[in-house]
């Protein structure tokens, strides 16, 4: 299974949480997104659902001088999570990545501040909250998430990727109530891979997506309730 683009594997994703949602295993719901690429991918999910959208800002910490292989994740001002095994392997210490964590945790909170423009994060105690990402390589950052929304007390959390490597999908099964995956390819080597167009999500394109989605769904809410008839108006 290949993706055009996060857009495309999203409205996939979105099929399959139609049915989800049609046994009536959704209510009360919030969809969350990893930014940057993960947001297309949630708007097509909370847009079939019909549920709101937000994101939650999480910061791979990589190995000094190669930022992209991560060790860790941070998630608001939660203690960073650490792979221990990678930490050994590599003879790097958490006092040794303090400096790389400091940096993260002020990109994080740009972010956050950026996206949101001073609103307050979705209060998820008691909702059944989806967490979306683009796809999950090593999946430091999807359980660093997800471990920070368990402490805030969901009623039922749920990770959906349209495109993950086998063994991390299953390491995550721990982490969530339920994981909705597309496609677990045996030759996994990086999530682009499965997508023709993987090209970088801006920071413009999140704030205009969560804002469009937030009129959308303003709009969707106030329409359904105008067409309810009032308590007053039943017989």
């Amino acid at each position: 299974m290949r993706f055009h683009d996060r857009r495309h594997a999203g409205q996939e994703l979105a099929l399959r949480m139609m049915e989800w949602a049609a046994d009536g295993d959704l209510v009360n719901t919030v969809v969350l997104a990893l930014p940057r690429g993960g947001v297309p991918v949630a708007a097509e999910v909370a847009q079939t659902l019909k549920a709101p959208l937000d994101v939650l800002v999480a910061r791979k910490i990589g190995i000094p001088g190669r930022p992209e292989t991560g060790v860790g994740a941070i998630v608001g001002d939660d203690p960073p999570l650490f792979d221990r095994r990678s930490l050994e392997m590599l003879g790097l210490s958490e006092e040794r990545l303090s400096p790389d964590v400091a940096r993260e945790r002020a990109e994080l909170h740009r972010r956050e501040q950026r996206y949101r423009g001073g609103r307050s994060a979705p209060d998820v105690k008691d909702r059944a909250v989806i967490l979306v990402d683009d796809g999950l390589a090593t999946g430091a950052t999807a359980r660093a998430a997800l471990r920070y929304l368990r402490r805030r007390g969901p009623a039922r959390l749920i990770l959906a990727v349209p495109v993950s490597a086998p063994e991390t999908a299953a390491a995550m099964r721990s982490e969530a109530d339920d994981i909705v995956c597309l496609h677990q390819p045996p030759d996994f080597w990086a999530v682009g891979q499965w997508y023709d167009d993987f090209d970088q999500v801006s920071d413009e394109e999140v704030i205009e997506t969560l804002h469009a989605h937030s009129t959308l769904h303003a709009h969707s809410t106030l329409h359904a309730h105008s067409a309810s008839p009032s308590k007053s108006g039943r017989r």
